[in-house]
């Protein structure tokens, strides 16, 4: 811009007679720099002049650059969380799903990117959803800190994602009042008063800084919605224990119910020691899937003990770091049994993909199993063509993301009383950020790391190892390719007992009467043989 102050004169030194500044020759400042030499009214500014601007404040220009900075901060923390999800960096990882701490980051960075957008359009709506979105963060933050179990789950990566969401809210609250206040000023110095009117350039910019931090505020309240509701769910005690595995990185579930030792004629303790039941889950947790079945076998009286337990992301397990694969995830069960002080023998009873996990943990442990159960088992070959499919992925991690919002769950507490135990282990427990993330994990090296282990199982496993295999006659009609397959699993061992395929059976061959009954009568004739 063009000065407007006019030349002038100066002594040698710059200075007046009595040797102080003159005020009349000084360097303009921001402060007058556009105001005229003399104070008449004819010299303000046109109010559509460009040069009436709260830029032309330091202050305003200060904290248009903090703002960048924290974006420039945000993106790149953005950036590792997104990295996290698939391989967990060191000192990154968390017990949680990882999807809540990437929805609050994502928030503060869009958070920026709107007030940066509309810097020099500053309005009370703006004040007033922001004042909203600070006050949700601020109950988000309170929450996960005062709730012991989110507080472990999200670790202090989840903790400084929240909090830093929160500080920025509360920033943006003060960035916005102090540019209005710095445009007031400018606009009342440069033109003689506060400009009221707004051009329809202005207004559009007003109409969609409100629309869309009303949408970030609907956000906000559908993650506080959440965090609540997961509050609630942590209230649900777990049956047996968790234990550390992995060097202490998280935790996972396990339950062990019956006797452990049977007395002998004399009474002391039997030396041969029983065979227990060691479940494994399919493609949902053992609560709702294969335990209730094998609890009614215990109570029955065909087994006389049986240990279950959650595969990491499932139920009350902790996820575990990324990558991890099957056998990591059968290691994980070894230390737990170790820690539980359980030593077998075990004759292992899975179905669907957790036979997969099964047969891993059976060949790192086969001086200890004596029979595998295996319900509609998956083959290996469908970890390439099914599990590991790159479509796949990308919906999981789609559903991942949306996952921290609540969409689907809180829509079944509201409206269809979905209970904790619904929740945690039951019939929506695939709507867990925890689930979504265990099954993305299982996507990303099922064709990998995965095939490896189940390969190198198959070679190792012993051939004298009794096995019985139970097949789903629905599954087995609607797929010449499952019909094979099934086939091919009973000569995982040299030791057939049975394979029986059920007819009418869904691929939980529990869920139906005859399926049931199949299975108990097989397991008994696998106990009596072991």
């Amino acid at each position: 811009m063009v000065s407007i102050w006019g030349s002038s004169r100066r002594n040698d030194e710059g200075r007046g007679e009595e040797g102080h500044q003159d005020p009349d020759n000084r360097e303009p400042d921001e402060r007058t720099r556009l105001l005229p030499r003399d104070a008449q009214n004819e010299g303000f500014l046109s109010p559509d002049d460009p040069a009436v601007s709260p830029y032309n404040l330091w202050s305003i220009r200060a904290l248009r650059f903090f703002s960048s900075v924290f974006l420039a901060i945000s993106f790149v923390w953005w950036v590792f969380l997104l990295v996290s999800i698939f391989v967990s960096p060191p000192l990154m990882f968390n017990r949680g799903s990882g999807f809540t701490d990437f929805s609050y980051t994502t928030l503060t960075v869009g958070n920026l990117i709107i007030s940066l957008l509309f810097f020099a359009v500053p309005s009370r709506p703006m004040i007033m959803w922001n004042i909203i979105l600070a006050l949700l963060l601020v109950v988000d933050m309170i929450i996960i800190l005062a709730v012991p179990r989110i507080r472990l789950e999200e670790g202090w990566v989840g903790i400084a994602s929240t909090v830093w969401a929160a500080l920025i809210s509360i920033y943006n609250v003060f960035q916005i009042y102090a540019v209005e206040k710095g445009k007031e000023e400018e606009e009342e110095r440069l033109t003689g008063r506060v400009e009221t009117r707004r051009s329809l350039l202005e207004w559009t910019a007003v109409l969609a800084e409100t629309i869309v931090l009303g949408v970030v505020a609907l956000v906000a309240i559908l993650l506080t919605a959440t965090l609540i509701l997961r509050a609630r769910d942590a209230s649900l005690e777990a049956p047996g224990k968790r234990y550390f595995v992995n060097n202490g990185k998280y935790q996972v579930h396990l339950a062990c119910i019956g006797n452990i030792t049977y007395p002998d004629v004399t009474g002391e303790k039997d030396k041969k020691q029983k065979p227990t039941i060691l479940v494994e889950a399919g493609e949902f947790p053992s609560e709702h899937s294969l335990q209730p079945f094998v609890h009614n076998a215990y109570q029955n009286g065909t087994i006389d003990r049986y240990c279950y337990w959650d595969r990491p992301g499932f139920a009350w397990s902790d996820n575990a770091p990324s990558p991890h694969s099957a056998g990591m995830s059968a290691d994980a069960l070894s230390e737990a049994l170790a820690l539980a002080g359980e030593e077998g023998p075990w004759i292992l009873v899975s179905a669907g993909v957790g036979s997969i996990h099964s047969r891993i943990f059976a060949s790192r442990h086969i001086h200890d199993i004596s029979g595998l159960f295996m319900i509609d088992p998956m083959h290996e070959d469908r970890l390439q063509q099914h599990i590991g499919t790159a479509g796949r992925g990308f919906v999981l991690w789609g559903r991942g993301i949306i996952s921290p919002l609540g969409l689907d769950r809180l829509a079944g507490a509201i409206f269809k009383g979905r209970t904790r135990e619904d929740r945690i282990y039951g019939k929506v427990s695939y709507q867990s950020g925890r689930f979504i993330k265990a099954k993305l994990q299982e996507n990303l090296v099922a064709g990998s790391i995965t095939a490896s282990e189940i390969a190198s199982a198959r070679n190792i496993q012993t051939p004298e190892t009794p096995l019985v295999v139970v097949s789903s006659g629905v599954e087995v009609r609607r797929s010449e390719d499952w019909a094979r397959q099934q086939e091919r699993m009973t000569g995982i061992t040299e030791n057939l007992v049975a394979w029986d395929v059920v007819r009418g059976a869904p691929h939980e061959v529990w869920r139906s009467f005859e399926g049931r009954q199949t299975l108990e009568r097989r397991l008994a004739e696998l106990i009596k043989q072991a």
